[in-house]
């Protein structure tokens, strides 16, 4: 199958490949939307099996960061980066290679951290190139935007949890599938929160480190699907609610930081028929982008970083998912396809 035969090359503007041997870079940098403005996307290092399957993520999830930024209501469009490689043996000189490449783009793209990518590994391609955020060390930075990304969820979480149970947190078992960034800081926020917590990373020591700092029991990545939770929060990879996994989901509520978390159209159906209530991934997780499209602002103005704009971008997304999740139940209708139309709807209205 060809890159134009692919159901997720819908609407793609671009799709960049770059290759410095020298280095090993091996890098796709697919290019949805810039109808609101610059693609915005992280930048994901991982160990593809092939090539076409790292172009097929990128393709997803850049198209996934348009419908984000669309929601959070961003003057932003969607991007994403993959280079492809085990995370293990990265280099600087890899990301100044990377840098060099997003250069080439000329600012229709923006990068920023995701899985295996972390600032520090930025800090090198911002060597080469200014599109690149969620950096330290200048008036506009906004920092690792994990932090504001696990606030959003967090606060997405008890908007579900509210919806579903009518109640806060306190005392609600939450199974959290990843303890990233993003994943160990929701978890310390959800034990603040007063909740149960029930973790699982397919790093043992990232995990025993987390779980020990908080408490909280440990289960196997296999197992994290059977446990006996109120709310489901996936924040590693994507695709991990098909069918199968549903099957065996005891909770009522899923919300997590993952991206794409829904394996197919079926499952989307299937989360819906079985009356649980998903608050949608490119929706929960917008406050990553929400801090990064604050340090671009800043940039472009020649300002510093403002937190207060921060902070009523992720009000206003919070609002945004409380009506997706109004509308879900008056309607009948799956979330994500509300979600879908709301960032649709935006997108056209700036192409046109």
């Amino acid at each position: 199958m060809s890159i134009f035969d692919s159901p997720s090359y819908e609407g793609h503007e671009a799709v960049h490949a770059f290759h410095d041997p020298a280095v090993g870079l091996k890098c796709v940098i697919a290019v949805h939307s810039t109808a609101r403005g610059a693609s915005v996307g992280g930048c994901r290092m991982w160990a593809y099996p092939s090539s076409e399957a790292a172009t097929e993520e990128a393709l997803r999830l850049s198209r996934a960061m348009s419908y984000k930024a669309a929601v959070a209501d961003l003057e932003l469009g969607g991007g994403k980066a993959i280079i492809i490689g085990d995370a293990s043996r990265k280099t600087p000189e890899l990301f100044e290679a990377f840098g060099k490449a997003v250069e080439k783009i000329a600012g229709r793209y923006w990068a920023a951290e995701d899985v295996g990518v972390s600032p520090a590994d930025l800090a090198h391609a911002r060597k080469h190139s200014r599109y690149v955020a969620g950096l330290d060390g200048h008036p506009a930075a906004s920092g690792d935007p994990s932090r504001v990304a696990a606030e959003g969820v967090l606060r997405g979480i008890k908007l579900a949890v509210k919806h579903a149970y009518g109640s806060d947190l306190k005392g609600m078992a939450v199974a959290v599938q990843g303890v990233g960034r993003v994943g160990a800081a929701l978890a310390e926020k959800l034990k603040a929160e007063g909740a149960h917590l029930i973790l699982t990373d397919r790093n043992p020591e990232r995990l025993g480190e987390v779980a020990g700092r908080l408490g909280a029991e440990t289960v196997r990545p296999e197992m994290i699907y059977d446990m006996p939770a109120q709310v489901f929060a996936p924040c590693a990879m994507g695709g991990v609610i098909s069918l199968e996994t549903l099957a065996r989901l005891r909770t009522r509520v899923i919300a997590g930081g993952a991206n794409s978390q829904l394996a197919s159209p079926e499952a989307c159906r299937a989360v819906f028929e079985k009356g649980m209530v998903y608050a949608p991934d490119f929706v929960i997780n917008g406050g990553g982008v929400i801090n990064v499209a604050a340090e671009i602002r800043a940039i472009d103005r020649g300002e510093a970083y403002d937190p207060e704009w921060v902070e009523a971008k992720l009000q206003q997304l919070m609002a945004t998912l409380d009506e997706i999740l109004t509308r879900s139940k008056a309607e009948n209708r799956p979330t994500s396809r509300i979600a879908k139309e709301i960032a649709r709807e935006r997108i056209s209205a700036a192409v046109h």
